[in-house]
């Protein structure tokens, strides 16, 4: 009987704030600020510190890490998908912020994507990528619109300029180029930049460009109004250099960008500090310029005054024209602030709602620490609002433990240490530390213990989070902390074994001590025993039942001691390099070690006979763990991965990918209904077994199906993939990307019109059975659903996602593609799918154009669509123009209604109280005059 396995899933991933790799933005409300944790990103409410919604794919991958984030406009964000987000396999997924799900995945770029911007309206997403290509896909339509290529390195920023008309692009080449999107040609490439540019933005009135790179200055560009003309200005030419800004720092720009208004624009370098520039309006810019004039003149009149003293002769200045002194960069753009962090920043974001009173503005920025933090910026300073820390370590988690209950996890990083729930991911409590290398809960589960790499042991106290006795137990750093269990297996107060790099194994018992009498007895331990070693002491494991005590040297070998009198007992030699890790089975039958020489090494505790050795990963093996009561393991290890292991049969039985770096640590639950690892990556993964069955068979054939498709797809991809590695100048190309998704959809069209062709047929041939009188009815194909060969194919194709459609027509061969041409003309009448039939035809004119033209069985039906799809495609927009009408029509009956919400409320509420002001005086006048008529007929 094939023996089966209960699978393992992930199930929940936290730690990480923000990844260094992404930006940050802020969503289209302005209220919640966007940031990327590896393959997911959440929205922060900043103000609480807690995230409001997170946003996840369906799988989990480290080619999912997300490397760009976008938000469309806040007056868009109502009518398409509000935020994109590009990853690093090249695919752009759109979210929808309310719900959380993932509405449309686009598949078009081969490398990362790096850039992403929302143009104006909403509806168009413009990426960029480390392919060099530029892309814009259509939001509603959740499609590709055209690919742009020009660029001959990545590109690193892009920008819509005159309503969504053109686009900006900048790259890695050190050119920016313009781009008109009505016409999908290259309209002016600026040079000047003497290295990589990194970014670039543009004020929201759309009169300057500023773009930065590793040169010691900004440039900053007009942008050409639409009613600019001059003699200075050539014709096609959007972007003209206005002057550039000295930097004071000397690393390169990372990011650069604009506040809502457009007053302020803030600098990030690659470094620990951001430039705050302010915008001065005309009349500021003027004024600035007649007194860098008035100084220029002082001091040309000084110098003349003092040549006339020497005797020599200064020719005189060229006169500028005081009252009207021409505007230079520097009389735009003053710098305000500079804003210096503890750690390097990443990205930088200003929110776009209204600041608080007495700020000019609110920027948020994201630090490689995996920290967030907001400042409000003023004319006189920069000061901390608000930041986003606890929520995950400064560095990557060295050690984690579970309590006996499994109630709570404990891990470690370089100065802290933090208790978390496991089951929902919230940080409980956080207590600085040392370096945390290994850690343990105190049975009781009121203490932990911490071994550091200064060789202090910690006690930290649970429920209080504070540190209550540090002790300085070894002369190294400590390896490894294991508790004693009783001969029953159970874990009671009998203490634990500390093994360090002094080449020492201490053994440690626990005592109550009070300091003195009003304190409180806090928890100590003391040194009993001791073993000598002879070499550095890597890890340590104790038996189940207490009797062994296994010891992993940095000589490559493993001592077994009896625990009671600390006498050898056996080696367990064969390993290459250092022992990493180990652990011994419930049953204390089996051991288990793993090495840096990527092996796995299972022996028998009664001999030390070694059963298998496995090449487990592709990396050292760092911590490997039995399931509690079962011969089942996991493994994790440099290579990012975690296995789980059957050690009786020596199979590997499932890997979890998910981790993006190293996986240093694993905890396994008392009951191994869960476990947790974590990694370089600064996350923690806990992984769920659920009910699923799997078998091995299944597996290894599911895993060699997987290396055969993407061996397939690489070669692939070298062998019919683009040689050039300068593309053309301008050229346009496919937006879309040849996929798996793609394939299968293709076969799914085939399959479809093979089962129509047949059914066709078999109609045929009963109908003139029946005309003759010698045919019964047949049994229709159970296949169709009860459908007509048209409705089937149909169904098939519109089955097929909008971004894929196109690929796949591609893939279709000629024959298939004039099946499907001879269905367009009955979809058309179908009001509803007169769009699908449009792209269908299309794609397949533009791809079999010289076939179809030279085919004579093409000609009938290219005849019939040429008069059916124009009358088709008018019908449907004479639709649409007649909704829009009644649509206006509506809003301008509703904007009459004097109860009817209006757009200017501020205005109209002015109006509405200057005139309740004037009727008040009218009132109070008129009372006045009332009062003072009746004194004359009194007197008279």
């Amino acid at each position: 009987m094939v023996k089966a396995y209960l699978r393992y899933e992930p199930a929940l991933s936290f730690g990480v704030v923000a990844s260094p790799e992404s930006n940050v933005v802020y969503d289209p409300s302005g209220r919640r600020l966007l940031a990327a944790a590896l393959d997911r990103f959440a929205a922060w409410d900043l103000k609480r510190g807690l995230p409001s919604a997170t946003f996840t794919p369906s799988s989990s991958s480290a080619s999912l890490a997300v490397s760009c984030v976008a938000s469309s406009p806040a007056a868009a964000s109502a009518s398409a998908s509000s935020v994109a987000s590009g990853h690093a396999d090249g695919s752009i997924r759109l979210w929808d912020t309310e719900s959380g799900a993932c509405e449309a995945t686009l598949h078009g770029h081969r490398s990362a994507a790096s850039a992403l911007r929302f143009a104006p309206s909403g509806a168009v997403l413009a990426s960029g990528s480390k392919d060099c290509d530029v892309i814009l896909w259509d939001v509603v339509a959740q499609a590709g619109l055209f690919r742009l290529r020009g660029h001959r390195d990545q590109v690193t920023d892009l920008l819509f300029l005159d309503s969504g008309k053109k686009l900006v692009t900048c790259s890695k080449d050190k050119f920016i180029r313009v781009w008109d999107l009505d016409t999908q040609h290259c309209l002016q490439i600026v040079g000047g930049h003497h290295s990589e540019i990194w970014s670039m933005d543009v004020d929201p009135s759309e009169k300057f460009l500023v773009s930065g790179s590793a040169d010691p200055e900004l440039r900053v560009f007009r942008i050409r109004q639409s009613a600019e003309e001059g003699e200075d200005w050539n014709k096609w030419d959007a972007l003209k250099l206005f002057g550039e800004i000295p930097r004071q720092s000397k690393e390169r720009i990372q990011t650069i960008r604009f506040n809502k208004d457009g007053s302020l624009v803030a600098c990030q370098v690659a470094g620990k500090t951001a430039d705050i520039y302010r915008i001065l309006d005309e009349t500021e810019a003027t004024r600035k310029a007649k007194r860098r004039l008035h100084r220029k003149k002082e001091k040309a009149s000084a110098k003349a005054a003092a040549a006339e003293g020497n005797g020599s002769v200064i020719d005189p200045s060229p006169a500028q024209d005081s009252q009207n002194p021409t505007v230079v960069v520097t009389d735009v753009f003053k710098l305000l602030q500079v804003l210096r962090t503890s750690k390097k920043i990443c990205s930088v974001a200003f929110s776009p709602s209204n600041p608080p009173k007495g700020c000019l503005a609110t920027l948020s920025l994201s630090l490689n620490n995996n920290v967030l933090e907001t400042y409000s910026v003023d004319n006189e300073k920069v000061s901390k609002m608000y930041s986003v820390e606890i929520h995950g370590h400064r560095s990557d988690i060295r050690s984690l433990a579970l309590n006996s209950e499994d109630n709570l996890l404990m891990s470690t990083s370089h100065n802290a240490v933090k208790i978390w729930n496991p089951s929902t991911g919230d940080c409980l409590r956080t207590v600085d530390s040392g370096y945390g290398l290994c850690s343990a809960f105190v049975p009781g589960n009121r203490y932990g213990l911490i071994g550091t790499k200064t060789g202090t042991l910690e006690i930290i106290d649970i429920n209080s989070g504070n540190s209550i006795d540090v002790i300085e137990a070894h002369a190294g750093s400590i390896r490894s902390i294991v508790l004693i269990p009783d001969e029953d297996g159970t874990v009671n107060a009998r203490g634990f074994v500390t093994g360090s790099a002094d080449h020492d194994v201490k053994f440690w018992e626990y005592q109550l001590v009070q300091k003195s009498d009003s304190d409180t007895k806090h928890l100590s331990v003391t040194n009993v025993r001791t073993l000598k070693m002879n070499d550095d002491v890597l890890a340590v494991s104790i038996g189940p039942t207490g009797k062994h005590i296994a010891v992993a040297l940095l000589d490559c070998t493993v001592k077994v001691f009896f625990l009671d009198t600390l006498k050898f007992c056996l080696s367990l030699y064969g390993h290459k390099l250092p022992v990493l890790c180990m652990d011994i089975s419930s049953d204390g039958a089996l051991i288990v070690t793993g090495s840096a020489d990527k092996n796995l090494k299972i022996w028998g505790m009664d001999f030390g006979d070694c059963h298998k050795s496995i090449f487990a990963h592709t990396d050292s093996v760092m911590d490997v763990k039995f399931v509690p009561k079962t011969h089942y393991m996991f493994s994790v290890g440099k290579d990012r991965t975690v296995k789980y292991w059957d050690a009786d049969k020596f199979e590997l039985l499932l890997t979890l990918e998910g981790h993006h770096a190293e996986v240093w640590c694993l905890a396994i639950s008392s009951r191994g209904d869960f476990i947790v690892t974590g990694s370089h990556d600064r996350s923690i993964r806990r992984w769920d077994r659920t009910e699923e069955q799997l078998f091995i068979e299944e597996e290894r054939e599911k895993r060699l199906e997987e290396t055969f498709e993407a061996d397939l797809d690489n070669a692939v991809e070298d062998r019919y993939g683009q040689k050039d590695d300068a593309p053309d100048e301008g050229s346009v190309g496919v937006p879309g990307k040849k996929t798996k998704e793609t394939v299968t959809a293709t076969d799914a069209i085939i399959d479809a019109l093979d089962t129509a062709e047949e059914e066709e047929k078999r109609l045929n041939e009963q109908k003139k059975l029946q005309n003759t009188g010698e045919g019964t009815k047949s049994k229709p194909n159970v296949i169709m659903q009860g459908h007509s060969p048209s409705e089937y194919v149909l169904n098939a194709v519109s089955s097929v996602r909008p971004n894929d459609l196109e690929q796949a027509l591609l893939s279709l061969p000629f024959s298939d593609a004039l099946k499907l041409m001879a269905y367009l003309k009955e979809w058309s009448l179908i009001p509803l799918k007169v769009e699908l039939v449009c792209r269908v035809c299309l794609v397949l004119l533009q791809t079999h154009h010289n076939q179809l033209t030279t085919t004579p069985a093409a000609r009938s039906i290219l005849t019939e669509l040429k008069y059916i799809l124009y009358g088709r495609v008018k019908d449907c927009k004479d639709t649409i123009g007649f909704n829009l009408a009644a649509m206006d029509h509506i809003k301008e009956l509703l904007t009459m209604r004097s109860d009817a919400p209006f757009r200017d409320a501020k205005a109209k509420l002015m109006e509405i109280r200057q005139e309740q002001s004037k009727r008040s005086d009218r009132s109070d006048g008129g009372e006045k005059r009332k009062k003072k008529k009746p004194k004359p007929s009194v007197q008279s």
